[in-house]
């Protein structure tokens, strides 16, 4: 066993041919152990003391050690949270490197108890051996489709997956899972986390578990459960979908972890040097700072932290040759002490790397904390969630009055929200229902959320859903409310499919799936989140698949420019002609037209592209200007009429 003082800035493990190279860092600890554990990661085997440098990075170096070898640390120092000293070697604690994991993280109370041993609890990290993934272009063309995917909940009742794949990210490469993929024509399908995460500690008690992930631990480690096969899954994964033209974004959590406030776990960060991995209250360093609801908030200012972050990114494209990134909770990435800075060095750092510039990245672009709402505020080219676009278009469907404009402005691609500082293309990711929420089918059944069985009294989840239940409160046997139903998603869809900017479907609400009412679903790793492929409607499936089909024909859906208004849209009225003032501050206006300009990749010309728009519950006479038109969908002759609760695409001749 050696200390080399040639050991350099990376951090993690390094295997050379003669030797391991351990390092970690740490400000504020007094030393760090190296701890070895035996195949079993059961009895630990060696301890060995690491060196320091005026760096704060501890290193060791230890020779014959092969890839699969079991590791963790041991922190010694002072135990005094009141100022932000949570020092204890009795706590095994996980390399923030650590890129693979013996086992799935368990919430117990022991690992907050000063004193108790963790070793038999805590995960170990193996020592690996990086492998480069191919990389190519990111799968994600201007205006394109994300499909947003819960690993386990989507593939768990796959009746054509085998059964030792279900819940796996290697059940995302099954020939069936691909071609439902591109049935609906998805060019990258958007993964909820699938890195290691804990339980919230208040889970175990209610009989629950989390299934969304959105708690973790260990920032570039896969999770035993999700991705057994580890990093070798991940990449074998994600050539399957670019061999089929479909890319891959992992969704990132880097605003907090699972170790939580001053009673959560000890399990890496807060272990090896609490004040330098977390935000804290000026002056008093006991408190932490939780802009992100979930009791601590990463300093994702601090050199480190942004190294840290830099560096996982870069592991998933250089390991796994993943497409982007979706960022939980993003404006904390670009806090500091003073508030959000769009250009401050984290964000800045992100973008001009050089493994990563051309990668997509995606902001969801609030958090909790002081001026937390930053919609359209993130640097380009950063793609955002636009809630603006979500809300607008529930409210207009759910018949709220004066919102005629307010879809007008959303399917015109939000230039309210993204064409500050003269810019010209639209970085909105339009959605209109994601993990957190209803989904759409639920949306159009429930007036209100139905969360009892998360075992907090209905009092988790928003209240506000800009939601309706078409006459019954959830399930029903009415063959009329089920129209309506089914009715009022395919509108939904329709309008989705129609504006301008990237859309984002959440899984399975192609086909109508439901999660009874339940809007914080996170909980829920079961059948109320796992998505029963029998039971997908196949009228909306055929119906989605067509709306696809139809954005990947017309080049005007992926032309991100805003429109000029100088023949490139019409806004209409009924009567075909241009609306008028009135027609937009009417609050009961119940249809609205657009003439788009556009080329078609079948007809290889340019034509004009009426969509139509009927919130009624009526059907409703309609001219269109010029010469003569068929609808598309289904393609037949247009008899100038608007179904009730409808989009209406058509094509002039």
């Amino acid at each position: 066993m050696t200390t080399s003082s040639a050991h350099g800035q990376k951090l993690g493990v390094s295997l050379t041919e003669k030797l391991a190279e351990f390092s970690v860092f740490s400000r504020h600890a007094e030393r760090i152990d190296l701890c070895l554990f035996d195949a079993d990661g059961k009895r630990q085997v060696a301890d060995r003391a690491m060196h320091c440098g005026d760096d704060h990075i501890h290193r060791i170096d230890i020779p014959a050690i092969k890839p699969g070898q079991r590791y963790g640390l041991r922190a010694h120092g002072t135990y005094d949270p009141d100022r932000g000293l949570w020092f204890d070697p009795s706590k095994l604690l996980i390399d923030p490197y650590a890129s693979e994991l013996d086992r799935p993280f368990v919430y117990d109370p022991v690992l907050s108890a000063l004193g108790v041993d963790t070793a038999y609890l805590v995960p170990k990290a193996f020592v690996t051996q990086p492998v480069r993934a191919r990389l190519c272009k990111p799968m994600l063309p201007p205006g394109g489709v994300i499909y947003e995917i819960g690993v386990k909940p989507f593939t768990m009742l796959h009746p054509e997956v085998p059964e030792e794949l279900r819940g796996t990210v290697a059940a995302l490469a099954h020939p069936a899972v691909i071609a439902h993929l591109k049935r609906i024509c998805v060019d990258a399908v958007e993964l909820m986390p699938i890195t290691a995460w804990i339980d919230e500690r208040h889970l175990p008690s209610l009989g629950l578990t989390n299934g969304w992930g959105y708690n973790p631990i260990a920032f570039m480690a896969l999770d035993p459960r999700i991705c057994p096969g580890g990093m070798t899954e991940l990449r074998e994964t994600v050539a399957a979908l670019h061999d089929a033209g479909i890319g891959t974004i992992l969704d990132l959590v880097f605003n907090h972890t699972g170790e939580s406030d001053r009673f959560g776990a000890t399990l890496s960060m807060r272990g090896l040097d609490n004040l330098t991995y977390y935000r804290h209250v000026e002056g008093q360093p006991g408190h932490l700072v939780n802009d992100a609801g979930t009791g601590n908030t990463v300093a994702c200012d601090h050199p480190q932290v942004r190294r840290l972050i830099i560096d996982t990114l870069r592991h998933f494209v250089e390991q796994a040759g993943v497409d982007g990134f979706r960022f939980d909770l993003a404006p904390i990435l670009g806090r500091t002490a003073t508030g959000f800075e769009p250009e401050g060095e984290t964000l800045t750092a992100i973008l001009s790397d050089e493994v990563l510039q051309d990668r997509i990245m995606i902001a969801e672009p609030w958090d909790i904390g002081p001026g937390g709402y930053q919609l359209g505020n993130f640097p380009q080219p950063f793609l955002e969630w636009n809630d603006r676009a979500r809300d607008d278009i529930r409210r207009y469907w759910r018949g709220d009055q004066c919102t005629t404009g307010a879809l007008a402005t959303r399917l015109a691609g939000s230039s309210d929200v993204f064409a500050s500082h003269d810019l010209t293309l639209t970085r909105s990711v339009n959605f209109l229902a994601a993990h957190d929420g209803f989904t759409l089918m639920d949306l159009v059944s429930h007036e209100h959320k139905h969360n009892e069985a998360n075992g907090e009294e209905n009092r988790d989840g928003h209240n506000e859903n800009l939601s309706w239940n078409n006459g019954a409160e959830g399930e029903s046997a009415d063959p009329a409310i089920l129209d309506n139903r089914r009715r009022d998603v395919a509108a939904l869809l329709s309008t989705l499919f129609a504006t301008k900017g990237t859309v984002m479907l959440t899984m399975g609400d192609e086909g109508g799936r439901s999660q009874g009412g339940n809007n914080n679903a996170y909980a829920q790793d079961n059948a109320i989140t796992w998505m029963d492929w029998w039971k997908l409607d196949q009228h909306l499936l055929e119906h989605t698949r067509m709306l696809a089909e139809l954005r990947c024909r017309f080049s005007v859906f992926s032309d991100l420019r805003f429109f000029s208004g100088e023949g490139d849209v019409e806004w209409i009225n009924t009567s075909g002609h241009p609306m008028q003032v009135g027609d937009w501050e009417d609050p009961d206006n119940q249809a609205i037209g657009m003439i788009l300009a556009t080329f078609d990749a079948d007809r290889q010309q340019q034509v004009r592209l009426a969509v139509l728009f009927n919130r009624s519950h009526a059907d409703m006479p309609c001219t269109l200007p010029g010469g003569s038109w068929s609808r598309l969908m289904p393609d037949e002759a247009w008899n100038e009429t608007l179904p009730a609760r409808s989009v209406s695409f058509c094509l002039e001749a």
